[in-house]
């Protein structure tokens, strides 16, 4: 069986951009830019300015990717399902609501209590695009966002419906121990059994049930690698330190 990739976007320090868009794939370390709602849709949306930062890159990210599928538009909800893995997860925003608990107590800030679990950016994402599948967040202390990726191609294959599988991740904690260096930025590919687009690229089931990635060993080089075959003409990708 095969699965295929037909839709990539992302969000890092050097930008934003899509699989099948101009820019190449580049999540060097640095600043995360400020994500508006502007930058992802044109439609009013009074819930946008209430984001936290990793709700942002996240639902930023998805919307990318289903754009560059072309799932991006909708009319009824479809059970597509969202997996995504994270290192840090929305502990900055965990940090500043205890700070407001500190700060002022018994008036703790309702805004960003709203946003404390890692999961909340996903059902953004499902409100947003109509989505109705499941919607999963796996700890991945690694940074490699494989097991996100496993567990898209298996719901994927097992119901024939649509997937997207990423990895957002805001800068570490100051409080935190330093950890091997991870990626900042969000990244997203959509999955599909019966595309929508020409693909960018396949899995195939192996004989031990798990999916082959084309040697990549992780969701950043496997997205790197579709990526860059699909813009030749670029001959800097190696210097962004994403493979």
């Amino acid at each position: 069986m095969k699965i295929f990739v037909t839709g990539i976007g992302w969000v890092g320090a050097a930008g934003m951009g899509s699989g099948r868009g101009p820019v190449p794939l580049s999540l060097p370390p640095g600043n995360l830019p400020h994500i508006s709602r502007r930058d992802i849709q044109e439609e009013p949306d009074p819930r946008f300015g209430r984001l936290d930062a990793f709700s942002r890159i996240g639902l930023a990210a998805v919307a990318l990717a289903l754009r560059d599928a072309g799932l991006g538009g909708w009319t009824q909800p479809r059970a597509v399902g969202v997996f995504a893995a994270t290192t840090y997860g929305c502990l900055s925003t965990d940090v500043d609501y205890l700070a407001s608990v500190g700060a002022a107590p018994g008036l703790a800030s309702p805004h960003l209590f709203a946003y404390t679990l890692p999961n909340v950016f996903l059902g953004e994402a499902a409100i947003r695009y109509g989505l109705t599948g499941p919607t999963v967040v796996v700890s991945d202390e690694k940074g490699h966002g494989t097991a996100a990726l496993e567990s898209a191609a298996d719901y994927v294959a097992d119901s024939d419906v649509a997937a997207l599988a990423g990895i957002c991740d805001l800068a570490r904690p100051a409080l935190l121990p330093e950890r091997p260096a991870q990626r900042t930025g969000a990244l997203f590919l959509v999955l599909e059994r019966r595309p929508t687009l020409e693909p960018l690229g396949e899995l195939t089931a192996r004989a031990n049930g798990r999916w082959g990635l084309d040697g990549a060993d992780s969701l950043h080089a496997l997205a790197q690698r579709l990526c860059a075959g699909n813009k030749p003409d670029r001959s800097d990708r190696s210097s962004d330190g994403t493979s």
